[in-house]
């Protein structure tokens, strides 16, 4: 039997080249190899956008259509929608009495976000974000997931998902499968202001929809060599983010592109005109892709409603299992 993958997006926004290199075009391969479970994470969405749902709920068909559009095929792949599995809501009130409030609170990740995100927990954090990794713990368990691809700031997770694993299994029997993080290739993307991150919330970002206009546009601001003032100036690519971008895009004449810019040959104009035309026609068969299912938002909802119930009968496998492990499987 093939071994069973488990990923998926946060619906917050539309997806850009950052999930494009980082998880999108690896998605598309896994899906010949590998049973394959997206998930479109709406809960998990909602822990630090409670107050603003309506957002979330818009663009949960927004982020089906970027993995359609990129080529994630629903006869292979399964994409569902995380808060109509209610099994996985069932699992992390189980999975919430193996996981202590310290050790929560000691989770790398989640230290680091709730940091990023003090201005929107004031001096509290809640309840559901501190204690999301159960939930993604339940996620993951919930169609017995061998790998989980992750970034390496996102192993933390995985080993509190091994750790609620090993204890429900050592107390209730052997039940569930214990995951593997699959990391390698997942490394994050630049932002356009050269932060170490592209992020939806960082104003940073090329999606995946942008017209050419606004594609154009925001490679015109994109930072260069800070010393690179005139034509001529001899420039250094190793400090500059529309280099850092060819890398991705312009493979080909990566090389000349290069030695122009050491040897002062190349403009930062020139070299921002010839990024964006890259950029614009590597997008295009996506965009054109993401069109029709645009124009066709049933078919997407088809798509959706069937992984839906798919993902939802495995689950309820899993769940049966966890009740009987724990005797909670009354006049069954």
């Amino acid at each position: 039997m093939r071994k069973t993958i488990l990923t998926g997006d946060r619906p917050t926004g539309q997806l850009h080249i950052g999930h494009l290199f980082g998880s999108l075009l690896n998605r598309v391969k896994f899906q010949e190899e590998y049973e394959t479970y997206i998930m479109i994470a709406d809960v998990q969405a909602l822990t630090d956008n409670f107050n603003n749902p309506q957002k979330v709920r818009d663009n949960v068909l927004e982020v089906a259509m970027d993995n359609l559009a990129v080529g994630i095929d629903p006869q292979k792949a399964t994409i569902f929608i995380q808060s109509l599995i209610p099994e996985i809501a069932e699992l992390t009130v189980f999975y919430s009495n193996l996981v202590t409030i310290s050790k929560l609170q000691r989770n790398p990740t989640v230290k680091q976000e709730i940091e990023q995100k003090k201005e929107l927990f004031k001096d509290s954090v809640t309840f559901g974000f501190l204690g999301y990794p159960v939930s993604q713990a339940a996620d993951i368990t919930a169609f017995d997931a061998d790998l989980v691809p992750v970034g390496e700031d996102q192993l933390p997770m995985i080993e509190q998902t091994k750790d609620i694993v090993r204890k429900f299994n050592k107390i209730y029997g052997q039940t569930l499968k214990e995951p593997e993080a699959l990391v390698g290739g997942f490394g994050r993307v630049k932002g356009l202001d050269g932060n170490s991150k592209m992020g939806k919330s960082l104003n940073n970002a090329i999606y995946l929809a942008d017209s050419p206009e606004i594609i154009e546009n925001k490679i015109r601001k994109a930072l260069t060599d800070p010393d690179k003032i005139k034509l001529d100036d001899k420039g250094n690519p190793d400090v500059c983010t529309v280099f850092y971008y060819h890398q991705m895009f312009s493979g080909g004449n990566l090389k000349n592109i290069k030695n122009e810019c050491q040897s002062g040959e190349r403009g930062c104009i020139q070299c921002k005109r010839e990024l964006s035309e890259n950029i614009i026609r590597f997008l295009e068969p996506i965009q054109k892709k993401r069109k029709y299912y645009q124009d066709h938002p049933e078919l997407v909802d088809e798509i959706l409603k069937r992984g839906t119930e798919k993902a939802r009968e495995k689950s309820r496998q899993v769940l049966q299992r966890v009740k009987k492990g724990m005797k909670l499987d009354y006049f069954s």
